[in-house]
C-alpha cells in the first residue's frame, strides 16, 4: 500500500512539475524570440559601420601619408599613428564612463548625442587639410563612437536573455560586418570623385539614424531615470554634477575588480593585433602587394572580360577592397560560426579565435602576392568571427545587475590598450622598416650612393621612378620587388603575430586559474537547489 501510494504520489508531481531537461531549440526558433528594439538596434548599428568603415577600412590609412600630390594629406607614418593613437584613447577609454551615463539617462538619448558628435567630426575631416585640424574632425569622431558603444549594445543586452544571447551577439556581429562591407565597397566606386566626398557621405549616412530612433521603445534599465518635474538650472547642475563624479568613480573602481580587470588586460594582445589589418595593413598593400592577380581570378570565375584586362595592364584594387575580405567573411559565416561555436563556453572559444587570427596575420603580410593577403584576411576573419563576439557575451554574462551599460563600456577597454601601444609602435615600426618610400631612400643613399640631400629633395610621387631609372630596372613593379628581396618588410607581421600568441597563452592561463573557478562556484550554488527539487531529472 505504501508503495503503491508512493508511486502515485510520484506520477502526480512528475505530472505538475516541469522537466528539467529541455530540448534546445533550434536556429530559427532562437531567431524568433529577439524583439522589435534588437532589431532596430541591429540596423542603427548597421548605419553607424557603414559610415564608420567607409572611412577606417582602408581608406583612411592610406588617404593620411599618400603625397599631397596625389590628393592624399602627405602625414608620415609617425604622425599617422599618433592621430590613431589618441583616437584609441578616447574612442576606448571613454565608454567606460559613458555606458554608465547611457544606464542612467537613457540608451536612445546616449545614441542621438552620438549620432551628432559623429557626423561632425566627418565634416571636419573632410574640410581639413592641417594636421591639427583633421586631428580635430577625428577626435570629435571617437568621441562619438565612444560616447555611441555602450547605449547601443546595451539596448541590445536588454533585448536578449541566457537563452538567445549567443546568438543575439552573433547576429549583432554580422550585422556590424555588413556596415563594414558596404562601407568600403562603396567608397572604392569613389575612386574619380575628390577624396572628402567619402567623409561627406559618412556625414549623411550616419544621420539617418536620427529616423530609427523613433521606431522603437526603448528597453528599460534597472537604473534609468524616470522623468522628474522641472527644477531649478542650479539644482540640476548640481546634481549634474554630483552624479558625474559618483559615476566616474564608480567606474573606475568596478575596473579594477580583480577578474575583470585581469581578463581585459590579458584580451588587449588580441586587439593590438586586430587593430593592424585596418590601420596598417592597407598601407602594407599599397605599398608591396600585387592585388592585380585577384582582378585576374575574378576575370576567370565571372568569365569577365573587363576584369582580365584589368588584372593584366596591371591595375591594383583598392586596398579597401582587399580589406573587405575580413567583413564579407563575416558577413556571410557569422551566424553559421556564431551557432557553431555558441556550444562553447565564451573562454574556450576566444582562446580558438585568438590562435586562428594570429595565424591569418602572418599568412596575410607574408608575400607580394594578392592572393595569399586575402587569403590570409579570411583566415583572420574566421578567428574574429569566434573570438571577438564572445567578448561582448562574457563581459554582459558577469555583469552585476543594473551595470550591463557599464559593463558594455568596458568591452573597448582592451581594445584601449591595444589599439593605444600598437598605434604608437606600430607607426614606429613601419617608418623605419616598412614603408616603401623610406626603404626607397635607403636604398638609393646606401646601395646606389646617391647623396642624403639630393634624395630628400626629390618628390614623394617621383622617388620610385628615379630609383626605377638608376637602378637600370625595367619597371617600378621591379624596383618594388628589389626592395621587397633587400629589406624584407613583411617581417614586421612575425612581431604582431607573436603578440597574439602571447595573448592566447595568457587567455589559457585565465581559464584554467580564474574562469574555471568561477565555473565550479556556481555549479556548487546549484547544488542545494538540485536537493530541493528532487536533483536533476
Amino acid at each position: 500500500m505504501f508503495i503503491a501510494r508512493y508511486a502515485t504520489k510520484e506520477r502526480s508531481i512528475m505530472a505538475t512539475t516541469p522537466s528539467t531537461v529541455q530540448e534546445k531549440p533550434t536556429f530559427l526558433q532562437t531567431m524568433t524570440t529577439f524583439t522589435r528594439p534588437f532589431w532596430f538596434a541591429n540596423f542603427i548599428e548597421l548605419m553607424e559601420r557603414w559610415a564608420y568603415y567607409g572611412l577606417r577600412g582602408g581608406f583612411l590609412s592610406v588617404y593620411m601619408v599618400t603625397a599631397v600630390g596625389l590628393g592624399g594629406l602627405g602625414f608620415n607614418h609617425l604622425e599617422k599613428g599618433d592621430i590613431y593613437m589618441w583616437w584609441a584613447l578616447i574612442q576606448s577609454l571613454l565608454p567606460m564612463f559613458t555606458g554608465g551615463y547611457a544606464d542612467r539617462y537613457g540608451y536612445k538619448k546616449t545614441v542621438g548625442i552620438a549620432v551628432s558628435i559623429s557626423c561632425l567630426g566627418y565634416l571636419v575631416m573632410g574640410t581639413q587639410s592641417s594636421f591639427w585640424g583633421f586631428f580635430c574632425g577625428a577626435m570629435l569622431v571617437a568621441t562619438g563612437t565612444a560616447i555611441f558603444k555602450p547605449g547601443i549594445q546595451a539596448v541590445l543586452a536588454h533585448s536578449t536573455n541566457d537563452k538567445n544571447a549567443p546568438l543575439g551577439w552573433s547576429v549583432f556581429y554580422m550585422v556590424v560586418n555588413i556596415g563594414g562591407t558596404i562601407g568600403p565597397l562603396i567608397q572604392g566606386f569613389m575612386g574619380a570623385l575628390p577624396w572628402s566626398y567619402v567623409f561627406f557621405l559618412s556625414a549623411a549616412v550616419h544621420a539617418l539614424n536620427f529616423l530609427f530612433l523613433f521606431c522603437f521603445t526603448e528597453p528599460k534599465g534597472d537604473n534609468v531615470r524616470e522623468s522628474k518635474q522641472s527644477v531649478s538650472f542650479v539644482a540640476t547642475a548640481k546634481d549634474m554634477a554630483a552624479e558625474f563624479a559618483h559615476i566616474f568613480l564608480t567606474s573606475i573602481k568596478n575596473l579594477f575588480e580583480p577578474r575583470l580587470i585581469t581578463f581585459l588586460v590579458v584580451f588587449s594582445g588580441f586587439w593590438l593585433m586586430f587593430m593592424q589589418l585596418f590601420d596598417l595593413l592597407p598601407n602594407f598593400i599599397t605599398d608591396w602587394v600585387d592585388s592585380s592577380d585577384n582582378y585576374l581570378l575574378l576575370g576567370k570565375i565571372f568569365n569577365n572580360a573587363h576584369l582580365l584586362e584589368l588584372g593584366r595592364t596591371g591595375v591594383q584594387m583598392p586596398p579597401s577592397w582587399l580589406i573587405l575580405v575580413d567583413s564579407f567573411s563575416i558577413m556571410a559565416l557569422m551566424l553559421v560560426v556564431g551557432w557553431t561555436f555558441g556550444k562553447m563556453k565564451p573562454v574556450p572559444a576566444m582562446i580558438i579565435g585568438m590562435l586562428i587570427a594570429s595565424v591569418g596575420i602572418v599568412v596575410a603580410g607574408n608575400s607580394m602576392s594578392g592572393l595569399l593577403c586575402i587569403g590570409g584576411i579570411f583566415i583572420f576573419a574566421i578567428g574574429e568571427m569566434i573570438a571577438s563576439p564572445r567578448k561582448s557575451e562574457y563581459l554582459s554574462l558577469i555583469a552585476p545587475p543594473g551595470k550591463k551599460g557599464l559593463y558594455m563600456g568596458y568591452v573597448s577597454f582592451p581594445q584601449a590598450i591595444g589599439w593605444v601601444i600598437g598605434s604608437k609602435i606600430g607607426g614606429i615600426i613601419y617608418q623605419g622598416h616598412g614603408d616603401k618610400m623610406t626603404l626607397a631612400k635607403q636604398y638609393l643613399t646606401e646601395q646606389l650612393h646617391v647623396g642624403k640631400d639630393v634624395v630628400n629633395a626629390i618628390p614623394p610621387e617621383k622617388l620610385m621612378d628615379r630609383l626605377t631609372e638608376l637602378a637600370h630596372l625595367a619597371s617600378t613593379k621591379e624596383a618594388t620587388q628589389l626592395l621587397f628581396n633587400t629589406y624584407h618588410p613583411e617581417r614586421i607581421w612575425y612581431i604582431f603575430a607573436a603578440i597574439g600568441a602571447a595573448s592566447t597563452i595568457g587567455m589559457v592561463i585565465y581559464y584554467l586559474v580564474v574562469e574555471r573557478h568561477r565555473i565550479g562556484t556556481l555549479s556548487s550554488m546549484e547544488k542545494p537547489m538540485e536537493a530541493v527539487m528532487g536533483g536533476k531529472k
